[in-house]
């Protein structure tokens, strides 16, 4: 069974008086006539909660100040005993982004900070290992230009637990890091940026950021269901989530409050759009409002334009959006994803229109496509497009005489989440691209057309190489992904970065060799974190024989280090943490990203007699196990304080208990199981097997 849900109150943070401001949104009227769209947003939320895995969804429209349209679909608890209302909270995961782009500019109406001024003057403790730091300006945080490797994210998502650590050390784990490119350079998604300028906002206006944003967002906004892990919380308002073996789990907090950390609704966020659609808010002026939508991505090294869902402004994932640019009409629009949570918010501000979606499961981009819907059909509703607009494709390819020299761009390119893509050109004119280090990967194929890119059997992809100003060989993607029942998504991206062979000395490759086959497994992440929830969180070892001196797409730099070099504008590049390797008391551990790994030799069999303790040690890394043939099958029950949590792991690396999520201390092990132990320093886990 779940843990019971009680409020959250935060310790650590203490919010200012808010100063009474007059409420400028307009009352919520009885919801309009809008029977057709409202009739296609039914079916199609339908269709989300029965086809792709999402618990509930809700979902809002505002008009001129009004919310005209709003609803929800889909479960919230099993029993049905917290029914599902316009008032219930979702995580909005980054779409918080928008308050902070919100905050900003605030400051900057005030005169308390210009955009185009080095963060340096307002953080001055802010320091990186890299001196490019003092040229990274308050702008490029906004628009993801910063050069910042991505995220650190060191015990930021919890559950049910409002510790500020990640925010609190961002400066500290900053400090420690590089710069992946000169700050300008190109825009990237960072999360960092975001949470640096969180800081930015508190320094600035002497006030926590929850503080702030609800004395000059939501009380001028009359947003009374929009917090942060740092509000009073009522569990009974917050959409439930599930794991994937549809266990109910605790409330997931986001300590990353700016970058992806507020809860709000559907109503609330379509609220916030009026700050963008020049209605009377009261909150910033015309000039912020527009500036916010200007196309920032075009300041860098960015493709050339074509239909897409990424296409930055400040805080705006795109200002150019797909569906939206086939009509003329200017949408600009921010999704958030966590684990368990995900909205979008989609504003016309020349219409004065816009709509939000939230989730529990699903995706920010099946969000968008339901947001898209209630636009679209409430324009065509109202007469102001015309009929909608086919699916895109790029049609069936027509085979054409491919130049030699295109042959030369066969190699291994690097993209996202360490992908190794093998691409291959054919003398034929024809391209084929494997992912490595995937077992069983399908080739991808594609025939070379007149246009001078390669295009897929079915029409609904088209790449080619690109070389870009920086010396480097791109494949660039356009791509039309028709999601049944639902709509379709387009994007046109640098997917992935052609890398050259990194020879290493003798000694420097000897070093990494002795580690191939070794799993790094987590330590340092707090016992309420939920990377240990769903698997082993670890690191294995593994060397592409493809492309020497590599450890995944991190070129090896000595017999320590690896550091990732991938320049790829848009969300391909994003979150590109050094490998750092070090030994401490006998122990080899890895840090990334501000999480540290220790060398799986750390893992003992867990004592198979009947009473055995662990205790965790002064430096608070958890302790792990592993479960012998003699130990399997028994039932181990565990007594252990409050402040700490265990989780049982199969064979396979899959999580079979976490207590915290569970409540339960007793339970059969597994046979070649593992278990985790965490807690605080001192915690002590007395531990019974029968």
């Amino acid at each position: 069974m779940r843990k019971k849900r009680t409020s959250i109150i935060a310790m650590t943070l203490v919010l200012a008086m808010l100063t009474p401001t007059a409420v400028y949104a307009a009352e919520i009227p009885s919801k309009s006539s809008l029977a057709i769209t409202q009739k296609a947003v039914t079916a199609k939320t339908k269709t989300l909660t029965e086809n792709y895995g999402v618990t509930s969804v809700q979902y809002a429209l505002i008009d001129g100040g009004n919310i005209v349209l709003s609803g929800q679909t889909g479960m919230n608890d099993p029993a049905e005993n917290v029914p599902l209302t316009s008032d219930t909270m979702y995580g909005i995961g980054s779409t918080s982004k928008m308050f902070l782009t919100t905050a900003v500019m605030k400051l900057v109406d005030e005169g308390k900070v210009k955009l185009d001024d080095p963060v340096v003057g307002y953080i001055p403790e802010f320091k990186m290992k890299d001196n490019r730091y003092t040229q990274i300006t308050v702008r490029m945080l906004l628009n993801h230009s910063s050069g910042l490797l991505g995220t650190s994210s060191n015990s930021a998502i919890l559950f049910e637990d409002p510790d500020t650590y990640a925010h609190d050390t961002l400066l500290e784990q900053l400090a420690s890091q590089h710069l992946k490119a000169d700050p300008g350079a190109y825009s990237v998604y960072s999360n960092d940026g975001f949470s640096l300028a969180e800081i930015l906002v508190e320094r600035v206006s002497g006030l926590s950021f929850t503080a702030f944003m609800h004395r000059n967002i939501t009380t001028p906004l009359g947003m009374n269901h929009t917090k942060t892990p740092q509000d009073p919380l009522n569990l009974q308002q917050m959409a439930a989530t599930y794991s994937a073996k549809k266990e109910q789990q605790p409330l997931e907090t986001t300590n990353m409050i700016a970058s992806g950390g507020i809860y709000s609704t559907a109503e609330d966020l379509v609220k916030l759009s009026q700050v963008f659609t020049n209605e009377k808010n009261g909150v910033l002026s015309k000039e912020s409002a527009e500036a916010a939508g200007q196309e920032e991505y075009k300041r860098g090294m960015w493709p050339e334009d074509g239909d897409s869902s990424i296409a930055y402004g400040l805080g705006w994932d795109s200002v150019n959006l797909f569906p939206f640019n086939q009509y003329g009409i200017k949408a600009w629009a921010k999704g958030g994803n966590t684990i368990a949570y995900h909205s979008s918010l989609i504003v016309l501000p020349e219409h004065n229109m816009a709509a939000a979606v939230t989730s529990s499961g699903g995706s920010s981009s099946t969000n968008q496509l339901i947001a898209s819907e209630l636009l679209l059909r409430a324009l065509e509703e109202k007469k102001l497009i015309p009929e909608r607009k086919p699916e895109k494709s790029h049609g069936i390819p027509v085979k054409a005489e491919m130049p030699k020299e295109e042959m030369d761009h066969s190699g291994i390119y690097g993209g996202g989440a360490n992908m190794l893509l093998k691409l291959d050109v054919q003398e034929n004119g024809q391209l084929t691209t494997t992912m490595l280090g995937v077992p069983n990967s399908p080739k991808q194929t594609y025939i070379y057309t007149a246009d001078g890119s390669f295009v897929n059997e079915a029409g609904t992809e088209k790449v080619k190489f690109v070389q870009e100003s920086n010396g480097n060989t791109y494949l660039w993607t356009r791509s039309y992904q028709s999601v049944p029942g639902l709509g379709q998504l387009a994007s046109s991206e640098y997917k992935a970065e052609k890398l050259e062979a990194n020879p290493l000395s003798e000694e420097t490759a000897a070093a990494w060799q002795a580690r191939v086959g070794k799993a790094y497994v987590l330590v340092n992440e707090k016992h309420t974190s939920t990377l240990y929830n769903t698997a082993m969180p670890l690191i294995p070892i593994q060397l592409p024989s493809e492309l020497p001196g590599y450890i995944y797409t991190n070129a090896i730099t000595d017999a320590d280090q690896a550091v990732n070099h991938l320049q790829i504008p848009g969300v391909a590049g994003r979150d590109t943490m050094e490998f750092n390797f070090y030994e401490q008391d006998g122990v080899e551990y890895v840090s990334q990203g501000g999480n540290v790994y220790a060398s799986q030799d750390i893992i003992k069999p867990i004592y198979a007699g009947q009473q055995s303790k662990t205790t965790i040690q002064s430096n608070g890394y958890a302790k792990w196990y592993s479960i012998p043939s003699s130990a399997g099958g028994k039932e181990m029950n565990v007594n252990m304080p409050s402040n700490a949590s265990f989780v049982v792991y199969d064979q396979y690396g899959v999580s079979l208990n976490h207590s915290l999520v569970s409540g339960q201390t007793t339970m059969i092990l597994p046979e070649k199981g593992s278990i985790v132990f965490a807690g605080e320093a001192g915690s002590t886990f007395e531990i019974t097997l029968k």
